[in-house]
């Protein structure tokens, strides 16, 4: 395949995040014309708003590559617009447009819950809304977070780590219980995270959790002292604490309930009890049927995402749904969109990233996911002859979306918004400045 395999060939790719804006780039370096639509005003995605918020110098590298990749003349991006029902532009609508193919790259915009009673609680929330409010994502920005002193972490990954973080460092509440179904060995967080919050580690308590999960860890071949030590890996080079918070664990115990008040808060959160059966060469949690409350006024829900259902696109256990027969695989990896009621791929349309399938949540991952998708989508605009009056064309799609009943931000608009907020961030004497609403961005760059 050459770099001008991809002439006179009109894609869009939808999301810009590391996952969408590197597939832009190894579409455009083969010569394909893309239309880049993101949601927000700013590209980055979960670089710019995943990440946790004071990693300035990871932040302004990616910032850097992001703004490179940009400057692509290939590449027109138009940021503030949304897809799905309801919102600027409907999937069928931008089927309808006369691209060649789409590359869906919009991440998992949804929420994943449990189901449990008392979700509806003051006090109840998703990781994914409180990083979004930390990180100054309109409207997340904007949202207001009553968290109290004892708050419940559903979860034992890398995001409940992040929440974790902002709980003990920025907002020093007093106790911070994460809590998991299954047992100690089966943690997801890394040492290297663990090791903002580990100085703020109960070590009695971890002792006294592990020692009351032991025999069931035995029961199934688990070390608890291995599973001990690898948690405590963290503290040699651990941050100095700067709160008395108290961190600690509740393992083998399934979320049930979520307990409230009269006033509708949250007053604490019931789990049952679970044991660790075998299955498929690892484990799941059984319920035991006994259950304990944990006394805390805040739960977060740190398990996962789902992709949006009312994107426009066929959806099945929290995924869009891909080919499972792939026409143009990569690697062995179907990254072709699929409608399983007709049983038949959707022509055309790929997906990239996280709305592929949920990862690690790591830059790197997601750029090579979206550098993977967009040699699928190569491999079947090879089957399609070249688009006559292709800059026509081009120029009638931009006007249509230039001609939505609000702001629309190019490439430009986001090199002027980004000068000025290094400007203020200077005047103001910090490492970063960022806008925290799309009205705020939008008039410092005159648009409103």
């Amino acid at each position: 395949m050459n770099n001008e395999s991809g002439r006179n060939k009109l894609v869009v790719v939808l999301g810009a995040g590391p996952a969408g804006l590197y597939a832009a780039k190894q579409l455009g370096e083969h010569g394909v014309e893309v239309v880049l639509l993101n949601r927000d005003v700013k590209p980055g995605g979960l670089a710019e708003y995943g990440i946790y918020y004071d990693k300035y110098k990871m932040k302004a590298g990616l910032r850097k590559q992001f703004s490179k990749i940009l400057k692509s003349d290939k590449i027109n991006y138009f940021g503030n617009v949304t897809i799905g029902e309801g919102k600027d532009l409907t999937f069928p609508e931008i089927k309808s447009m006369g691209f060649q193919a789409i590359m869906v790259a919009v991440g998992a915009q949804g929420t994943k819950w449990l189901g449990l009673p008392g979700e509806d609680l003051k006090g109840v929330y998703h990781a994914k809304d409180i990083v979004y409010h930390y990180n100054k994502l309109p409207p997340f920005s904007q949202q207001e977070f009553l968290i109290g002193k004892r708050v419940a972490l559903i979860g034992v990954g890398n995001v409940m780590v992040d929440i974790a973080h902002w709980l003990i460092r920025d907002l020093k509440v007093d106790e911070v219980i994460a809590v998991a179904r299954r047992g100690p060995a089966e943690i997801k967080f890394t040492k290297h995270e663990f090791q903002y919050i580990a100085n703020n580690l109960d070590l009695q308590s971890l002792d006294e959790e592990i020692d009351r999960v032991r025999e069931r860890m035995l029961a199934v071949n688990q070390d608890p002292e291995k599973a001990k030590t690898f948690i405590r890996s963290a503290l040699p080079k651990a941050l100095d604490a700067v709160s008395e918070t108290r961190f600690r664990f509740a393992f083998l115990s399934s979320p049930k309930q979520i307990l409230g008040d009269e006033q509708g808060r949250v007053t604490g959160l019931e789990v049952e009890n679970t044991k660790l059966v075998p299955k498929n060469g690892d484990t799941k949690a059984k319920r035991l049927g006994t259950t304990r409350v944990l006394d805390v006024d805040t739960v977060v829900f740190c398990i996962g995402d789902k992709v949006d259902s009312s994107f426009g696109l066929p959806v099945e256990w929290n995924e869009f749904v891909k080919n499972p027969n792939p026409r143009y695989p990569i690697n062995g990896v179907s990254y072709e969109a699929y409608d399983p009621g007709a049983k038949k791929p959707i022509d055309g349309v790929f997906m990239a990233g996280w709305s592929r399938e949920a990862s690690s949540g790591l830059v790197g991952v997601a750029r090579k996911d979206g550098e993977s998708g967009a040699l699928a989508v190569l491999n079947y605009l090879e089957t399609l002859p070249p688009i006559d009056g292709l800059e026509d064309k081009l120029e009638a799609i931009i006007q249509r979306i230039k001609a939505l009943p609000h702001p629309v931000v190019d490439k430009e608009a986001i090199w002027r918004l980004e000068e000025l907020e290094r400007a203020i961030a200077e005047k103001q004497g910090v490492e970063f400045f960022k806008f925290g609403s799309n009205e705020e961005m939008l008039k410092a760059i005159g648009m409103i």
